[in-house]
């Protein structure tokens, strides 16, 4: 049986915001992958990720999606605690191979994995640039994106949709002026 598409309008982003972006607006009303185990599954497969799309696992990632997007919408004070409680099933071990250092990830339950990875994915983009972890800039957009633009000013979470729309809002607001 092939695998289900993807049926998001921005996939790609980092596993933290990927699993944000698992929530989107389509003609009016927000959309949800993660309302079943198939949808999960879509997911996983997206980000290359093995955890079997179980009713567990899904629980996790929804438990983490919560946690991150009140960081995000949110403020890192308040809703903190509620990304600690995710990491708090997992642990990287710093590890030594025959090709150098290197670290393992460890799950107290493997349900956790994804879950666990998106929360540390997290940390590792406030590490590298937070204030590059974006949401896009149109009134009626719920994504959110990591701007990799040389200059930083990306503000959509994609021209040819947010951003045209925008455009063609204020190209029509002038010429509605005249």
């Amino acid at each position: 049986m092939p695998a289900a598409t993807d049926p998001r309008p921005l996939t790609g982003e980092p596993l933290a915001l990927d699993l944000l972006n698992t929530r989107w607006m389509h003609e009016g009303a927000v959309r949800d992958l993660l309302t079943d185990t198939e949808g999960l599954a879509v997911w996983l497969a997206a980000n290359e990720l093995d955890p079997v799309a179980d009713e567990a696992t899904l629980r996790h990632v929804l438990q983490a999606r919560d946690a991150l997007r009140a960081v995000v919408d949110g403020s890192l004070e308040e809703a903190a605690d509620r990304v600690d409680a995710v990491l708090a099933h997992g642990r990287t071990r710093p590890t030594l191979s025959p090709r150098g250092p290197g670290e393992s990830v460890e799950f107290k339950d493997t349900a956790w994995g994804p879950a666990w990875l998106a929360a540390r994915n997290y940390l590792e983009l406030l590490a590298t640039a937070p204030d590059r972890i974006r949401h896009c800039a149109h009134d009626s957009c719920i994504l959110h994106f990591f701007d990799t633009s040389r200059n930083g000013t990306r503000r959509w979470c994609s021209m040819a949709g947010c951003g045209n729309r925008a455009k063609a809002s204020r190209h029509y607001a002038r010429t509605k002026e005249s």
